[in-house]
């Protein structure tokens, strides 16, 4: 038996949860989320929480217990309290600027570039952190990461966009020999 999987999920006050045949739909005050899960799965709500359980014992579900147990779980605190993830820009000139949905941000390139964030992501900027917030876990961590790829941290100054949790490990650059 999964150890994550057999724990219930305590549904909060303001959240309501939908189960239709292997649908699931979590509606809180942030928003609106839905996950089709496996048929070996089963979802059951009950006094307040969910429980999942499978419904053969095999390898595949043992997999999916877990797995999905976790995603139902990120949904449930989502629509509750949005998942965001904080950015930094290091480098002289470097910064970023928003404007409805489209975030331009300049990297030292000769463009600068812009990126459309996607549905139910939300990005703001202050000072040189960009915030990056959404109910749908998943989603916030792609748009996290496909930002930072723009310009990865390098190890000799550290210029580039990093995490804030993120920690540069620096190089030594070269030495003069004489």
């Amino acid at each position: 038996m999964s150890r994550i999987g057999k724990l219930p999920i305590i549904i909060p006050s303001g959240v309501t949860t939908t189960i239709v045949d292997q649908e699931i739909t979590v509606t809180g005050p942030k928003g609106e989320l839905k996950y089709i899960f496996n048929p070996k799965i089963t979802v059951v709500e009950s006094e307040g929480a969910l429980k999942i359980g499978r419904t053969v014992e095999d390898v595949e579900s043992a997999e999916l217990h877990g797995l999905s147990r976790t995603l139902i779980n990120n949904m449930v605190l989502g629509v509750s309290t949005p998942f965001k993830k904080e950015l930094e820009i290091n480098g002289i000139g470097y910064r970023a600027a928003v404007s409805g949905k489209k975030l331009t941000l300049n990297l030292g390139y000769s463009h600068p570039i812009d990126y459309i964030a996607p549905e139910g992501i939300n990005i703001s900027v202050e000072k040189n952190v960009i915030t990056v917030s959404g109910v749908d876990k998943q989603l916030v961590g792609q748009v996290s990461a496909d930002i930072r790829a723009f310009r990865k941290p390098e190890p000799y100054k550290g210029k580039g966009i990093k995490y804030m949790t993120e920690h540069i490990r620096r190089k030594a650059g070269k030495t003069g020999s004489k």
